[in-house]
């Protein structure tokens, strides 16, 4: 008897000292002060919240430099830069390769409605980096020869493509994938309270300053193409995850009374004309959750949402119903994550 009653006096006293440790613990971090950064990089801003004892952001602004100096094709000595211009001795890093073979997954699951090979239609729409003018069927034709993830490969560590003429450009993915790596520098930290936003782009763990999960909205569309912070449509409260969103409502173009969108189906090689206006995706990563809101702009409402069910993404869908109104459409899953309604 006297030994149960010793064993139970022990269990009772490893349960108070484990509760008294958690707790001293739970303080200690709770003590750990939250760091707020800001910037400009990839020509956009960023802000990036994270508990911490110090502040990471210039170890952080160096790993978005080595990033641009990988993937931006407007580094002219970046390796995209390098591939583009078929120089043979560009080694590839980890990072190009991670987003070229995530590029191909992304082509693949959405029929080629998300495709960096697009550029050659994007400039010639004139949303690139040259002036465009209006295409004929002969022009497109001629140009989609130029478009496609399944002509274009990576050999032996080489990017090989079946005309030296075609390019990349990651820009629907890479700004995404710039989140994840910001992302991925913290937890090496072992931080585990961060929020990370680059463009609008975002990746959010843990918890906020405020010990409640991270509060982030979803911009409403709107016409005036000159507006930088636009009202908020819903907030979601993300815990895990990363949130991007893509839409034509703020790059487009008038052509003989027209509105032409800046998304160009890379399929058809024309610019899209759906009613779809804006495309927001959770996902696990956010270099997933850009890709696929890229596509879905293409893609439009119906087929989007059959999609993202069954990749069991959270997307949430603003569309046009007259030239007055918008819908919105979603899946399941982010009704869950909606913690208020704005609207």
């Amino acid at each position: 008897m006297k030994n149960k009653r010793g064993l139970i006096a022990c269990i009772v006293f490893l349960l108070v000292f484990a509760v008294i440790t958690i707790s001293r613990k739970t303080k200690e971090i709770e003590k750990v002060p939250y760091q707020r950064n800001e910037g400009i990089v990839f020509n956009t801003v960023y802000h990036i919240t994270y508990q911490y004892a110090s502040d990471l952001q210039a170890e952080i602004e160096d790993e978005l430099h080595l990033f641009d100096a990988t993937l931006s094709p407007f580094n002219k000595t970046s390796v995209i830069t390098r591939v583009n211009e078929n120089d043979t001795t560009v080694v590839l890093n980890e990072w190009f390769v991670n987003v070229f073979r995530r590029s191909q997954d992304v082509w693949k699951q959405t029929g080629g409605a998300f495709d960096p090979t697009v550029s050659p239609l994007i400039n010639a729409w004139g949303f690139g980096f040259k002036q465009g003018y209006s295409l004929s069927t002969q022009d497109v034709d001629s140009l989609l020869q130029l478009v496609g993830m399944d002509k274009i490969s990576l050999d032996n560590g080489k990017v090989k493509k079946q005309d030296p003429r075609m390019s990349l450009n990651f820009s629907a993915i890479a700004k995404g994938y710039a989140v994840d790596v910001v992302a991925a520098l913290l937890a090496s930290k072992g931080i585990e309270n961060f929020l990370v936003e680059i463009g609008g782009e975002l990746v959010g763990k843990g918890r906020n300053p405020k010990g409640e999960c991270w509060q982030v909205g979803i911009n409403k569309p709107e016409e005036d193409s000159e507006s930088v912070m636009g009202e908020i449509e819903e907030i979601v409260a993300i815990c895990d995850g990363a949130m991007a969103t893509s839409g034509n409502y703020r790059n487009f173009r008038y052509e003989n009374g027209k509105r032409i969108a800046h998304t160009i189906d890379p399929v058809s090689g024309y610019p899209v004309q759906h009613s779809l206006l804006s495309a927001t995706v959770i996902a696990p990563d956010c270099m997933t959750a850009d890709a696929y809101a890229t596509a879905f702009m293409v893609m439009g409402v119906d087929k989007s949402l059959q999609l993202a069910e069954k990749l069991k993404l959270n997307a949430y869908l603003i569309y046009a119903v007259d030239s007055v109104n918008t819908g919105v459409k979603m899946t399941s899953g982010m009704k869950e994550l909606i913690v208020r309604e704005t609207h």
